[in-house]
Formats: C-alpha cells, sequence, structure tokens
C-alpha cells in the first residue's frame, strides 16, 4: 500500500512539472517536454496520454511547411478545461477578470468600489461575479478558482482581509464569498506579494537567481519580497512594511498608530506634508492622483514644502528599505505603483535613508529599478499563483478518479 502511494505521488509530481513548462513556456512538441523536464520519453508519453484523455491537456497537430513528413505534434492546456476569475481590488475600484485553464484573458470590466460595510462589499463582489458568468455564458461549474489581490494585511492562511486601507481592522471574509452555489476555491493575496511573485518568475529566480524586493507606491506602501529557499524554489512574503515603526510618536497613520513608514511616505502624508497640516489630523483614506501631480509640480518648480514632502517620504522608504538589507543581506530593489511618477522627487531621500545602514556602507547602495507597469506585474503574479494551485486540484481530482476506477 506504501509503494502505491509513493508511485502515485510521484505520478502526480511529474504530471504537475509538464503542466508547469506548459505554462511556462507555450505549446511544446513531445522531445521539448523531456528535454525541458529532464524526464524520460516514455514517463512524458504516460502522462501527456493520461493528461488528453482526462480532458486537461489537448494536442496540436501542424503539418510541416513543406507539405510533406508527418505533422508535428505539440501540446497544450485544453482552454476549456476550466476558468479562473481573478479581482484585483484597488481603493476605489475592482478589477475583474475572466481567464481560461491556457491563461488566455477572455473578459475584464472595472466596476467603482463603494465605501461600505464588509457585508455589502461582499454582496456587490458576489453580483459582479455572476455578470462576469453571464457576459461570457460561463457556467459556475465551470469555475476553478476566484483569485483576489488586495493591499493591507491577509490572514497567512485564510482568505481573509485583517486590515485594509477602506475597512480598518473590520475584517473581510470571502472564504464564505461562493457558498453555497459555487464548486469554486477562493485564494486571496497581498498585491506587492504577487507584484514580487511576477518579478521572480521574470528573472528566474528558480534557476539560482539573486533574492530581490518590490517596494509598491501609491496610497498605500506594499513590500514584496522574494528570497531563493534551501529547496531552489523563490519563497514570497509580503512583510507588513508600510506599517513598520518609522520614527516614535510621530505622524498619525491611516492604521491608526502613530509613526508609520506610510504615515511619511503614502499619497496622503506627501499631500499632508505639503499644505503643512497637522500630523495628528485624521489621513483621508482616499487622494486623487491628479492632487498629487500638482504638488510634484510644485516640487519640481522649487516650492520648499512640496520638495520637502517628497524628500521625507523618500528618507522614510530608504529607512524601511535599510532595515530589509540589515535582516537579509543587499538585495536588488523593484520600485512599482503610482508613485513611480514621482521617483525622480523621492530619489535623493530615498538614498539618504538607505545609505544609513552598515549594508549599504559596506556593499553600496542596491540597485533601484523603477517598473512603472504595476497592474501588469499583479495579473501576471495572479496567474502565477492561481494556475499553480489550480493545477494541483486537477491532478488530485484526476487522481482520484484514476484509483477509484482501480
Amino acid at each position: 500500500m506504501l509503494a502505491k502511494s509513493s508511485s502515485e505521488l510521484v505520478r502526480q509530481q511529474n504530471s504537475a512539472l509538464v503542466l508547469s513548462v506548459l505554462r511556462r513556456h507555450g505549446r511544446l512538441a513531445h522531445t521539448e517536454i523531456c528535454e525541458t523536464t529532464r524526464l524520460a520519453s516514455a514517463t512524458v508519453s504516460a502522462i501527456t496520454a493520461e493528461l488528453e484523455r482526462s480532458g486537461i491537456i489537448e494536442r496540436i497537430e501542424q503539418q510541416a511547411i513543406s507539405g510533406r513528413g508527418r505533422p508535428r505534434v505539440q501540446f497544450s492546456q485544453r482552454r476549456n478545461c476550466g476558468y479562473v476569475i481573478v479581482m484585483t481590488v484597488s481603493s476605489d475600484v475592482i478589477q475583474y477578470s475572466l481567464v481560461d485553464y491556457a491563461g488566455t484573458l477572455l473578459d475584464r470590466f472595472v466596476e467603482p468600489r463603494r465605501e461600505d460595510t464588509p457585508v455589502l462589499f461582499l454582496a456587490s463582489i458576489s453580483a459582479a461575479l455572476e455578470r462576469a458568468l453571464s457576459r461570457s455564458r460561463i457556467d459556475r461549474s465551470q469555475v476553478l478558482l476566484v483569485s483576489i489581490s488586495s493591499k493591507g494585511l491577509v490572514h497567512p492562511s485564510l482568505p481573509s482581509l485583517v486590515w485594509s486601507p477602506v475597512f480598518g481592522a473590520r475584517s473581510v471574509d470571502f472564504s464564505n464569498l461562493l457558498k453555497p452555489d459555487w464548486e469554486a476555491s477562493v485564494v486571496l493575496n497581498n498585491e506587492t506579494l504577487l507584484v514580487a511573485t511576477a518579478l521572480s518568475r521574470r528573472l528566474g529566480m528558480s534557476k539560482g537567481g539573486t533574492d530581490l524586493a518590490a517596494l509598491s507606491l501609491g496610497h498605500s506602501i506594499g513590500l514584496g519580497v522574494s528570497r531563493l529557499a534551501s529547496s531552489g524554489s523563490p519563497e514570497i512574503i509580503a512583510p507588513n512594511f508600510g506599517h513598520m515603526l518609522h520614527t516614535a510618536n510621530g505622524a498619525l497613520c491611516r492604521c491608526g498608530a502613530s509613526g508609520c513608514i506610510e504615515a511619511y511616505a503614502g499619497l496622503y502624508a506627501i499631500l499632508r506634508a505639503a499644505f503643512e497640516a497637522p500630523t495628528d489630523r485624521i489621513p483621508s483614506k482616499f487622494v486623487p492622483l491628479s492632487e498629487i501631480e500638482k504638488i510634484a509640480s510644485q516640487a519640481r518648480q522649487g516650492h520648499r514644502m512640496a520638495r520637502m514632502a517628497f524628500r521625507q517620504a523618500g528618507i522614510a522608504l530608504g529607512n524601511g528599505l535599510s532595515r530589509l538589507l540589515s535582516l537579509y543581506g543587499s538585495m536588488p530593489i523593484f520600485v512599482t505603483g503610482p508613485g513611480t511618477r514621482h521617483y525622480d522627487l523621492l530619489q535623493d531621500g530615498l538614498g539618504e535613508g538607505l545609505a544609513q545602514t552598515a549594508v549599504a556602507r559596506l556593499e553600496g547602495i542596491p540597485s533601484l529599478t523603477v517598473v512603472p507597469d504595476e497592474p501588469a506585474l499583479v495579473f501576471e503574479g495572479h496567474l502565477i499563483v492561481a494556475f499553480s494551485r489550480v493545477d494541483q486540484e486537477v491532478l488530485h481530482l484526476t487522481g482520484r478518479q484514476r484509483q477509484a476506477a482501480s
């Protein structure tokens, strides 16, 4: 019995490896799958045959350009095997994206986010998910997963938002969002964790690349850290960076504490500092980007308080990152989010804050790279995390069906 169980585990691991390389590289021929996975030809043949019978992958035959010889056979995920709905929750809107099993974007729409109670918030999401299905004429049973991302503090093991800029400490539990009518699972991730996940994949960390950090600048301040684990795979976390202490008894933060990094570097903090408002004034939950653009324009024209607001934000960010480097060692830092459009105003303060750590003095300031298209990174991270889980669930179901048949 133990040998049978071990054999089944190896079969599932090999099948997951095949699906993983198809996701990363797209259509592949039999020999290409063998080369990429380093699995034996007979093993790949058995896996692809079973996955094809189960409706998970499909074969595509391409006739040679010359018209002679046998057609070239490639394998790919079967697009209608199932669907994933991606929800990106922002301060003012929620974006809904419908993706098929091959990772193709089929539909996308955006709805305004209304500031209400968690109960009404979840009810509006439920209605929007129904609209997503009706727009594409897809049945609930075909949806495999709903993947949600948000700023804020996410529970480590449950799809629950513990703290968020809009709802504060009123938690939002997504675990019952689809019950009792849906069969799909729900996952929730911090948005900046998904950014770090996408950057890690792009830079090939699983092949021995360096550790990295993703710093998100906007209404909230987020951080994602990707480090290579002993297993050879990236380990990705999203520490509560924006609400780390910057200075004791400092400016009031949206979380209710005083002196957080976000209370000096968030968009509301820049607005407050530029207008010399009292530091104990209750921060705005949402600041229009147009207002920050006006302050940035004044700063570039030499306005003293406007420049000081951005410099102060940069120092707070640099000090926070210096603590990160002290804990984990030097690593490249990628700066994303709407705040990157003001990076030229933050840069000097950021460097000043970073220079105050021994790691930076000994090894130099780490590389800082601006990646402005944060939404693309978030969506990419969604797909990586969502399909990693979906593939495991599909393979697990296939394995149970095979065992029941035997």
